[in-house]
């Protein structure tokens, strides 16, 4: 006769096929066995790099195509004080502040892309530009600003740039904090006529592009549908909720339900 604990399902095993996430490690001993503590260095370690290593914006300016480029760095002057003082990277330094002033628009852009370091080095290489251009292809009948390509930069530095170039629509694409399960993974931010000191709540965020997460053309379906609506209602943020039809997943593939847990954490 069949053990009944062999017809017991490995419900962690199952938990994992939907994230990425350490859960139900083995354990060996006191600690964990030594493959995982291996892999959980390597992915700190990937982590750290990212946040300190630079964006290579001259290979995503070539990407590009004929765009005309804008490049310009926020009042951190290196990476070291980017990490540390977030409000400086939310703020122009006074040469890049003056290039875009005479870039001013007498008749407003459309909207405005800026391509941001942030803190994923790897995620802007990886991504920025594929997703740009995606982008790019549902916009063909909109006035669109310069790219601007924007060094120590956090999200709030798209402000300032908007309101210099004079712009509708403001669109950063940046590279999210990395964390252990995923380093490159990069956010799209859209805020309709931002300024400075502007609240984040006034702006949308489309996350978790990567090649395990989001991929460009349904990021920028999402994108094309947030802007065409900021566009036409003149706002954006916590006012504006997304209604597009997403993708919907093939529910018949999914597992049966988890059975209840409990206390001792057995079905």
């Amino acid at each position: 006769m069949q053990d009944p604990r062999e017809l017991t399902p490995d419900l962690w095993t199952r938990l994992r096929a939907f994230t990425r996430a350490r859960i139900g490690l083995e354990r060996c001993g006191d600690g964990i066995p030594t493959a995982e503590l291996l892999r959980y260095q390597l992915d700190h370690a990937r982590a750290r790099d990212t946040v300190n290593r630079e964006v290579d914006f001259a290979a995503i300016e070539a990407q590009l195509g004929d765009r005309r480029i804008l490049r310009v760095h926020s009042a951190a002057t290196d990476r070291s004080l980017y990490v540390r003082r977030p409000d400086l990277g939310r703020r122009l330094n006074p040469d890049s502040r003056a290039l875009l002033a005479r870039e001013h628009a007498d008749e407003p852009w459309d909207v405005v892309f800026i391509i941001a370091d942030g803190l994923s080095s790897a995620a802007v290489n990886d991504h920025s530009a594929a997703t740009f251009r995606a982008c790019l292809e549902r916009l063909s009948e909109w006035k669109l600003a310069p790219v601007v390509l924007a060094a120590q930069a956090r999200v709030a530095l798209g402000d300032e740039v908007t309101t210099l170039l004079n712009a509708d629509l403001c669109v950063v694409l940046i590279g999210e904090r990395p964390g252990l399960s995923v380093s490159n993974s990069l956010s799209i931010y859209l805020t309709w006529q931002p300024s400075v000191g502007h609240r984040d709540a006034d702006r949308n965020c489309i996350s978790n592009i990567h090649a395990d997460g989001l991929g460009y053309e349904h990021a920028a379906d999402k994108a094309f549908w947030l802007l065409s609506q900021a566009k036409r209602r003149r706002l954006s943020g916590i006012a504006l909720k997304e209604n597009a039809s997403p993708q919907s997943p093939n529910l018949s593939n999914l597992p049966a339900p988890l059975p209840a847990l409990g206390e001792n954490g057995h079905p």
